[in-house]
Parts: C-alpha cells; structure tokens; sequence
C-alpha cells in the first residue's frame, strides 16, 4: 500500500467559490479518489485562507469583525464543496488553533536560525494578490502602475518590517527545479528557474506592522507584527500533516505531499516555499501539479474579470455534480489556457455522459432485464471486448499516475465507444440468449464505470448498485469470466440538455 497526501491552495474567503475554485479542487478530490481506489493511505486537504488585508478590509466593508466575516464564508465554501462531492479529509482554517501553533513554532525557529531578520521596505503593493511588485513585474496604466493579474492600482508601502533571508536559498531552488522534476507539467520549472537566473532570488518580506494589518498571526519574535499572509498561508500544508504535533504520521505523509495550484501563484509555492521548507530542514513536496487558466470571453476567470460562472449554474445545467465534474475534468489542462464555450461543453456533456455511457449502461440494463430477467451469468468474454478492457485499463492507470486526467478520461470514452460499436453489431435484442453479448457489454461497462468513479461518483456508485456490483478497489476492473451480474434497475444516469 503506497500513500498519497495532496492539497488544493486555502482559497481566500472573500467571495463565493466559483468555477475557476471547482477546476482546482474537482481535480485535486478525483486524484484522491483515485488512489483510494488503489488502496493507498490517502489524505486530501483543502481549507481556506483567512488572515491578512485584503480580508481585513472585506469585513470592514460588510460591517463585520474578520473573525465572523470568515466564519461565515467558511461555511460557505464547505457548503459548495458538499454540492460538488468533495471527499476531502480535512477543512483547514489559518485561524485554526493548531495551524496557528505551527506558524508561530516555524516562524521562532527560523528566527532562531538567523533566517529572519529586521529591515524596511519600500514597494507597490497589490492588496487583492497580497504581493509586492517590482519593477517590470506590474503594468502602467496612465503613468500609475497596476496590477497585472487585477488590474487595480497598486499602493505604494514603505514600512520597517522583517525578511526572510531568500536569497541564500537560491542555488538550492535553482537545483531543486532543474534536477529533481518535482514539478508538473516541467515548464512551469523551468519559467521560475529562468526568473531566478535572471533577476536572483531576493530577501522576501514577512511581517507586517499590527497598526497596519491587525488581522493575523502575531509574530512571535515581536509583538507589534504580524505574519506576512503567504507565509502564513504556505504552512497550511505543514499542519494538515501534523508537523510537530504527530511526527509519525508527518513522517508518514509529508513524503508524498502534492500541491495542486493555479499558475498565477506557481512563485509562491516554488521560490518562496522550497526556501521555507529548507530552512526548516525538510524536503520539498513530491510533487507541485500546476494548471493553467481557465478563459471565459476572453480573459482569465476571476471576480474581478466580471466573467465568473458560478458553481450553482454548472450544477444546475448539468444536472448536478457529476456532469459538472466530468466537464471539468474533460477540459483540465495543466500546459495550456483553456478557453471554453457553453456550447462546448454541452458538446462534451451530451455526447459522452449522455450518449456514448447514459445510453449504453441503459440499453443494456432493459436487455438484460428484459431477456435474461436481470440474471446475467459469467462466461468467457467476447475477446475484442476482453482486450480492449485491458488495454483501457493500462492507458487509464498510466494516464492517472502522471496527473493527465483528461487523457485518462479519453481511454474510457473510446472503451465506451467500442462496447456501443459491439452492441450494435452483434444486436443482442434478436438473439434468444445473448448471454456472452450482455456479459461482454456488462464486464466493460463495470469497468468503465469503476475507472470512472473518481470523477462521477454518484452515477457510478448508482449504476454498480443497479447492476448487482460494488466499486471498492481498481483491481476489480480487470474482466474475468466468474461473475454474476443482478440487473436491478436500468437506470437514466444523465439526461441530454438541449440548446439555449
């Protein structure tokens, strides 16, 4: 039995989780389930991140204190993750007790390294990113510079504060990001790599004045700061492990830990979070699985955008969580921005959850009841349909293992595409015992739906109960000639949508 640790990034509570959210976490809970199915000791963790100045502000603006502010959006969130079937382990808060403890304890010891220290920053600052920009980073609107992701004017800062000493790191990273390939897809390594060989790794600031930002982790070595939220926000990953409070079981997880993240904050879970762990003493995370944007007319999805698709619309369109998790997973793309169209994902719903597995599990239900009275005993398997399982199987596993899921989702649908090619060949429905045909379409369609029952869940839990099976371990995906199907029910897993 292997182990499997993998996280989302905290999502700041500020607003509704929308479907740029889902794209991340619906990946990072498929990828879980996967290995749960492999029988590995998964552990998923997601959670929100709660401190810092943009919230601050937001509870000011809603008449609020942050404590309530993000009590309130916190239940939210977990609210949306339950419509969504988000089997994490764990919700993770920063304002959580624990998580806090870990931050204070990572923060003394490498003040007492000498990897903290006091200095005083000037800079413009993004309140949205809650990130300094230097020159060349942020763009000029009118002589003023802005944001390049918010497009929002920045704030000019200056301020004493306290650094942590980056810059020592610098051919640590360079090493860790040319040599060890502990991040996916590798361009993303090479793009901060390029970055650090052109412009070096500096000294990040990481407190910020209480009289400034009171929301937050107050600094254990002085009083009057509090935690810089990124470097509060990375710990996450520390305490959902149990660092310090359980070493077993940190010893046990940390070695497999993967990070699932948006390119947009790749710089803060590279550069600044391989030099954090180091100077603690501890490995980078096995892998730090990157994906591109999501594009809607035009531009990255975001709240700012104006072009949000909200996740009750998915759920709603797609009639419920399952289509609306298929689509995502069927578009996921870790290289490249993916710019999407409702039509085309009504294109992706419709012909393959609807069409090519909805009417195939259904046709063959209502043969298998109607011809064999739902008793379907094993046999030898039609031998194309045998070898094509198989073959399925090994593609789906290689794919899964090297996080392309959309390409694992491929090897399914062309699976599903043969049995509906042998279903209308051999014509089951005019044979008087198409035992081997229904036995043949039942064996793939169990397969098919084990593999994918990580990203439908409900539909295929539904459809195992409705034929008499159970879906418990991938190994039980191999075809074998022994078993006996009950044919229950013939259910409609997903309905066509129409246009409009």
């Amino acid at each position: 039995m292997g182990r499997f640790y993998i996280t989302t990034p905290i999502y700041y509570p500020n607003a509704d989780p929308h479907m740029g959210h889902a794209y991340t976490t619906v990946f990072a809970d498929s990828m879980a389930r996967y290995h749960r199915l492999l029988g590995d000791e998964t552990f998923f963790l997601t959670g929100t991140d709660e401190h810092g100045l943009k919230l601050q502000r937001a509870a000011e603006k809603a008449g609020m204190d942050p404590k309530s502010f993000v009590d309130r959006m916190a239940e939210k969130f977990k609210r949306y993750w339950a419509m969504l079937d988000i089997s994490y382990d764990r919700f993770i808060r920063t304002t959580d007790p624990d998580h806090e403890e870990v931050v204070k304890r990572a923060a003394t010891e490498m003040y007492r390294r000498g990897y903290i220290y006091k200095g005083r920053y000037a800079g413009w600052y993004c309140v949205s990113c809650e990130k300094f920009y230097s020159e060349g980073e942020y763009v000029v609107v009118e002589g003023r510079p802005y944001c390049p992701i918010h497009m929002k004017p920045l704030e000019w800062v200056e301020e004493d504060t306290y650094y942590f000493r980056m810059s020592e790191f610098q051919d640590y990273v360079l090493h860790v990001l040319e040599e060890e390939g502990r991040v996916y897809p590798e361009q993303y390594a090479r793009e901060v790599a390029s970055k650090i060989r052109r412009e070096g790794l500096r000294d990040v600031s990481i407190a910020r004045p209480r009289e400034r930002v009171s929301w937050g982790v107050v600094a254990p070595f002085d009083q009057d700061y509090t935690i810089y939220v990124w470097f509060d926000a990375l710990l996450n990953y520390l305490t959902g492990a149990s660092y310090q409070s359980d070493p077993d079981r940190f010893q046990r997880l940390w070695p497999s830990a993967h990070h699932v993240i948006g390119k947009d904050i790749l710089w803060f879970h590279t550069a600044v979070w391989f030099s954090m762990l180091r100077a603690l003493d501890l490995d980078p995370p096995k892998k730090v699985i990157v994906h591109a944007f999501l594009i809607n007319r035009g531009l990255k999805m975001g709240k700012s955008a104006g072009n949000v698709v909200t996740i009750e619309y998915l759920l709603q369109r797609y009639h419920g969580s399952d289509g609306a998790r298929y689509i995502l997973m069927r578009i996921f793309n870790p290289a490249k921005d993916v710019e999407f169209t409702q039509d085309m994902l009504d294109s992706i719903y419709n012909s393959e959850l609807a069409d090519t597995y909805g009417n195939l599990a259904r046709r063959v239900g209502v043969l298998a009841q109607k011809k064999l009275q739902g008793h379907v005993h094993g046999g030898r398997l039609d031998p194309s349909l045998e070898q094509s399982i198989e073959r399925a199987i090994n593609q789906y596993i290689k794919h899964m293992d090297e996080y392309r899921i959309q390409e694992a989702l491929h090897s399914v649908m062309n699976l599903l595409r043969e049995a509906n090619a042998y279903i209308n060949k051999t014509r089951p429905w005019e044979k008087e015992d198409p035992t081997r045909e229904l036995y043949s379409l039942l064996e793939t369609l169990r397969s098919a739906t084990i593999m994918l029952s990580p990203v439908i869940p409900r539909a295929a839990h539904r459809l195992a109960t409705a034929i008499g099976t159970k879906i418990e371990s991938l190994e039980d995906a191999q075809p074998r000639p022994d078993r006996v199907y009950t044919v229950r029910e013939a259910p409609i897993l997903f309905r066509k949508i129409g246009r409009g």
